[in-house]
């Protein structure tokens, strides 16, 4: 029963690691459309690469619930989490290796895209698999995290268009 859960969580992996790689360059092949730049990078901004795990990953969230919530109920409340771990890794994992070595490296920086989507589809396992254990139902518990998600759906359009005079909206 936990191979199809698994399956499921390796395609993802890949789905989401290819369309966020192809995502990177998406903005600009299409001639800087409005539209798409709410769903990918519109610079080279820590919050712009954000996007690159975040909707990729609900996109094909969206088709995994409604695949497996049946079998698996506690899906519903995990992949929620995985999406806002995985998106939220990526700043902490840049800001930490950058601020250790005093400078970035495009290697590392892939390579964080890519530690961040495991981590997150890890997570969603974990936690989809083990939710009798940590009682959890997944009808009481799922609206919370999935209001945090639909937020950060909202700021990342918002702060596309308007973004804030911080570090992690500016380019550098």
């Amino acid at each position: 029963m936990q191979k199809k859960l698994l399956l499921t969580m390796v395609i993802g992996i890949l789905f989401t690691s290819i369309v966020g790689t192809l995502a990177h360059f998406t903005y600009e092949w299409s001639n800087e459309n409005f539209l798409v730049g709410l769903f990918t990078p519109v610079s080279e901004s820590t919050w712009e690469h954000m996007k690159l795990l975040f909707f990729p990953m609900l996109f094909y969230g969206i088709f995994a619930c409604s695949r497996l919530a049946q079998e698996y109920p506690c899906i519903v409340y995990a992949y929620p989490w995985g999406i806002l771990a995985g998106t939220f890794a990526i700043p902490v994992l840049f800001y930490t290796y950058s601020g250790i070595l005093g400078r970035t490296y495009t290697p590392i920086d892939i390579l964080i895209f890519y530690i961040s989507v495991i981590l997150a589809f890890a997570i969603v396992y974990l936690v989809t698999s083990r939710c009798r254990e940590l009682s959890l139902h997944s009808g009481k518990n799922a609206f919370l995290p999935w209001l945090l998600v639909f937020l950060l759906a909202i700021a990342f359009m918002v702060f596309t268009v308007n973004p804030p005079a911080l570090g992690i909206f500016q380019v550098g």
